[in-house]
């Protein structure tokens, strides 16, 4: 092997920090001169003023420089074609047609849905939190963010305000937060825009877009960030994905579960299947050991009862703790289980994570970290 073929292959193994794939393997490599101990390297982006420029030219710049014998690195950056481009997003595609949704019946991707009865509970906190333990635990994972009226996630996971998907054509690359990549309809907004005020017909085409024309690559798990109740959304989703899994949020009180039982059996009038409960805002445990139910008692357990009347075995998997902690990472967009923190909710969430994990529909084709289970 040639220096000139070290120095590509170095280079051919450094990753798109969007694509998630070798620059190698995208096409993305040039021409690779060696002249004594200095290399030339040339490298091609997929678009004019790319986000990851900088660090894809630092890293080839590394890896190139990491070659036996190589003491200096010059690297010239150019962008694909249109032609190249082509056929870079229907290498991403995999043969499927463009707009094709990927996360039919026959997808390794496993689609949850986290849904709730009303607004106020907590479910985009918990979305978040349990994206980022999810993906703690060795998974893929994306996140789509379909509270199209409410949205938060992007706040929440910590996304700059003003951060855009890149896009390669009709291709859209989502950003990635705490290892989670994330679309919300935030991301789209013009300054100053803070309103979404649409209907029906334009909320299935965000939606549909959102699950379509965004790559997210290879998935292990999908979470769907729902809008509360039952309205367009929750309707439009069941008819993409009549195959997705559900787990319903609801706070202790009655108020709350009450509301969250219809969530959970409007799901299932499109068949798809509530996979279990998760309890917001319970009990917390003061300092001197005493237990506070600010929220009152028994709503989770309440939800998981009524929706398993109908056949499933639907189970409370967790009852989150209320938590200042948990509030306070949302508030500045450190989601809680990012941190070594040993806060209840914390801890809480990790095991919901772990619990769901264990759980995988075949995890995108991948074997399951050792920590999983």
């Amino acid at each position: 092997m040639t220096a000139a073929d070290r120095v590509r292959a170095a280079v051919a193994a450094v990753t798109d920090p969007e694509l998630r794939r070798p620059i190698g393997d995208l096409d993305m490599v040039r021409e690779i001169e060696v002249d004594g101990d200095r290399a030339r390297v040339g490298i091609v982006l997929t678009i004019v003023g790319c986000p990851a420029a900088a660090r894809i030219e630092s890293d080839v710049r590394e890896a190139a420089a990491s070659v036996p014998g190589i003491a200096a690195v010059d690297v010239s950056v150019g962008v694909m074609t249109p032609a190249e481009r082509k056929a870079l997003t229907e290498k991403l595609r995999d043969g499927r047609p463009a707009r094709q949704m990927p996360f039919g019946p026959e997808s390794l991707t496993r689609v949850i849905l986290v849904s709730s009865g009303k607004g106020g509970v907590g479910k985009s906190t918990v979305t978040a939190n349990l994206a980022v333990a999810l993906a703690d635990q060795g998974l893929s994972v994306g996140l789509v963010d379909a509270d199209v009226h409410g949205f938060s996630i992007p706040g929440l996971l910590g996304i700059p305000a003003g951060t855009q998907p890149t896009r390669i054509d009709d291709l859209m690359l989502p950003p990635v937060a705490h290892g989670v990549k994330t679309i919300s309809i935030g991301m789209f907004l013009r300054d100053g825009e803070a309103v979404v005020a649409w209907r029906g017909p334009m909320l299935h085409r965000t939606v549909s877009q959102f699950l379509t024309d965004v790559f997210f690559g290879d998935l292990d798990i999908l979470l769907i960030d729902m809008p509360p109740g039952t309205g367009d959304i929750a309707i439009s989703i069941g008819q993409l994905l009549p195959h997705a899994e559900v787990l319903v949020v609801t706070t202790p009180q009655a108020a709350a579960s009450d509301v969250a039982i219809r969530s959970g059996l409007v799901a299932r009038q499109t068949g798809q299947r509530v996979i279990g409960v998760v309890e917001n805002m319970a009990a917390y445990t003061l300092p001197d050991g005493t237990v506070v139910d600010l929220f009152g008692s028994g709503g989770g357990a309440a939800v998981a009862a009524a929706l398993s009347e109908g056949g499933d075995d639907v189970a409370l998997l967790a009852s989150i703790p209320l938590s200042p902690a948990l509030r306070e990472g949302g508030d500045v967009g450190i989601p809680i289980v990012t941190t070594e923190s040993t806060d209840a909710a914390a801890t809480t969430i990790r095991a919901l994570a772990r619990s769901l994990a264990g759980q995988g529909r075949g995890l995108a084709g991948r074997s399951l970290p050792m920590s999983i289970g």
